[in-house]
């Protein structure tokens, strides 16, 4: 892109001006769970090699970066959630998502985790806005005003969409 941060040094101050938002949303996503083999921090951290990898990104703002690293944080959490599973640890380790935008989470375990990715998978496939509302809110932990900006649409717009997909996933998610 010739007009967003697409070389190392441009993406690395975006990361740098980012980073404490990055890690307060990668904190909503994992509050209060002592046993989660990776922090906010690392968290952070998973997402922003995924980002900074050989292939690189290009952002156009920094709401666009942060929409970037939701969808890397929500990689790492569901490789993570993989690698528990086949290491069949199981318990109380369940990964705390943000499912309203009261910003309340919920606990949710590595199978659960894994089959809202594969139902997200399945929303981006019919309606890719909705499919990016939500993974920008679960994974990002965006504002609903960010969200509406990211993708160019109202409020109000964003609230109705949240609602349907939400239903949408918890449904398919029942399935899986």
């Amino acid at each position: 892109m010739t007009n967003g941060f697409s070389d190392p040094p441009q993406l690395d101050a975006l990361f740098a001006a980012t980073y404490e938002d990055l890690r307060r949303l990668a904190a909503l996503v994992k509050r209060n769970h002592k046993s989660a083999t990776l922090n906010p921090t690392a968290l952070v951290h998973e997402g922003w090699l995924k980002i900074s990898g050989p292939r690189g990104v290009s952002a156009v703002s920094e709401l666009h970066f942060k929409r970037i690293a939701a969808k890397a944080m929500r990689q790492v959490l569901i490789d993570d959630a993989r690698r528990r599973k086949i290491s069949k640890r199981r318990g109380p380790d369940g990964v705390l998502l943000t499912t309203d935008f009261s910003q309340e989470p919920m606990n949710v375990s590595e199978d659960e985790l894994i089959a809202l990715d594969l139902s997200l998978d399945k929303l981006t496939s019919m309606n890719p806005r909705q499919a990016a509302m939500v993974e920008s809110r679960f994974f990002g932990g965006l504002e609903i005003a960010e969200i509406g900006e990211l993708l160019g649409i109202s409020e109000a717009t964003v609230l109705r969409d949240w609602r349907v997909a939400k239903a949408w996933l918890a449904q398919e998610v029942r399935k899986i």
